[in-house]
């Protein structure tokens, strides 16, 4: 049986699914607060507009970047991945 090339071993993964989310950022709440929350509540989170976002691959942080806009979606744009020391 001929040993998989690396190229075929990474074939394999490729099109497994994972988790992507965007942390925008967090708060904390007492629960009478997060049940008078409504439509409209407005609810502040510990973090600036201008901070990076947190881009998360099943639950570990992967990188950080800017939210953008994308017609009339949103986005990310990656500025920095964790670990590797370069945008």
């Amino acid at each position: 049986m001929p040993i998989p090339t690396e190229d075929k071993t990474i074939d394999i993964v490729l099109d497994v699914k994972v988790k992507v989310t965007v942390q925008l950022g967090s708060c904390q709440m007492s629960m009478r607060d997060v049940l008078e929350l409504a439509p409209g509540s407005i609810v502040q989170l510990m973090q600036r507009a201008t901070d990076p976002v947190g881009l998360f691959v099943n639950d570990k942080l992967v990188a950080h970047g800017e939210v953008v806009v994308v017609e009339d979606n949103f986005g990310i744009k990656i500025t920095e991945l964790i670990g590797s020391g370069k945008p």
